[in-house]
């Protein structure tokens, strides 16, 4: 009994620097903070700061699933219907070797099984020729779109896209 007592004191003393070096939480980062930033903005092209300027409001809907709506600064109306430049991180939404629907993310994946991006952080886009699936940063050039009045979360869609 002694001896279990014993052992178990040195235990406790043996934990007691791992237990107090133990990294306190943190709050999150903010976009500006973190180690991942945006893609690049392409010479004349759109900054994805001005696109995530967009405000969004949620609520829990009747079966408590998320709803999001927008709330558009003015340069970003500004730029509805307006043919703009932006560059991304395709994720592919089919299977195949090249795609012409897919969503243009502005951070890269960071995790293929659990993708977090905001609504103001992504664009659906869907282009006439398809393009060849790599995860490298892309140029992409269409109509911008403004969307999510109704309640589905997604913000911007380019629906004539052409890599630029």
């Amino acid at each position: 009994m002694l001896f279990r007592s014993l052992a178990l004191a040195i235990a406790i003393g043996a934990a007691l620097p791992a237990l107090a070096m133990q990294v306190q939480p943190m709050k999150p980062l903010k976009p500006s903070e973190s180690v991942w930033k945006p893609a690049p903005t392409p010479p004349g092209g759109i900054a994805w700061s001005v696109l995530e300027s967009t405000k969004e409001v949620t609520r829990l809907d009747e079966n408590k699933l998320i709803r999001s709506k927008p709330v558009f600064p003015a340069p970003v109306k500004a730029l509805a219907g307006k043919r703009i430049k932006v560059n991304g991180y395709m994720l592919p939404l089919g299977k195949g070797a090249k795609q012409t629907h897919f969503v243009l993310l502005a951070y890269p994946p960071d995790c293929p099984f659990h993708l977090n991006p905001a609504p103001t952080q992504f664009i659906e886009v869907k282009v006439a020729t398809p393009m060849a699936m790599d995860y490298n940063v892309r140029t992409i050039e269409g109509t911008l779109t403004l969307g999510g009045s109704d309640e589905q979360g997604i913000f911007y869609k380019i629906l004539d896209a052409s890599e630029g």
